[in-house]
C-alpha cells in the first residue's frame, strides 16, 4: 500500500488533468484520485464525488487532499464527516499549490514515504520557482 491522494476541483477536466501529470511523475502504481466537478458535469464541487475518493484512497497508509479553491474544503470537510474518527486521522487537507503538491506527493507517495513526508513534499511545491523573479 502507499498514501492514496485525492484531487479536489472545480472542474472535473482539471482535476483528471492533474491526475494525468502526477501520475506520469509517479513511478509506481499509486491511488491518485480525481474528484472535480458537479454531479452533472458542471463546474462546482460534489460532495458525493469526493466522499467516493476517500473511500477508494484513504487506506491504512492515509490519504492526501489537494485542493483548486476555497468552497472545495467545505466540501471535503463535510465528506469527511462520514468518515471514522480512525479514518479521519489518516486523512490530511494539503495547503499546498495544487499541480506543484500533487506532482511532488505522488513521487512521494510512490517511494512508499509515509502520510507525514508526503505531506511535507507537498507543502514543497509552495517554494519551486517557475522563472527568473527579475
Amino acid at each position: 500500500m502507499s498514501v492514496g491522494i485525492i484531487i479536489v476541483s472545480h472542474s472535473a477536466r482539471l482535476a483528471e488533468g492533474v491526475v494525468e501529470l502526477a501520475s506520469q511523475m509517479a513511478p509506481a502504481e499509486i491511488d491518485i484520485i480525481a474528484a472535480g466537478g458537479t454531479n452533472d458535469g458542471t463546474i462546482g464541487t460534489s460532495i458525493e464525488k469526493v466522499s467516493q475518493a476517500l473511500k477508494k484512497a484513504n487506506g491504512p497508509d492515509g490519504a492526501l487532499i489537494l485542493l483548486d479553491l476555497g468552497s472545495a474544503v467545505m466540501i471535503t470537510e463535510m465528506a469527511m464527516e462520514s468518515l471514522t474518527p480512525e479514518e479521519r486521522q489518516r486523512v490530511v487537507i494539503s495547503q499546498a499549490p495544487l499541480v506543484e503538491g500533487a506532482i511532488l506527493a505522488a513521487v512521494e507517495a510512490a517511494s512508499g514515504s509515509t502520510l507525514q513526508e508526503v505531506v511535507e513534499a507537498a507543502a514543497s511545491g509552495r517554494d519551486m520557482p517557475k522563472g527568473d523573479n527579475n
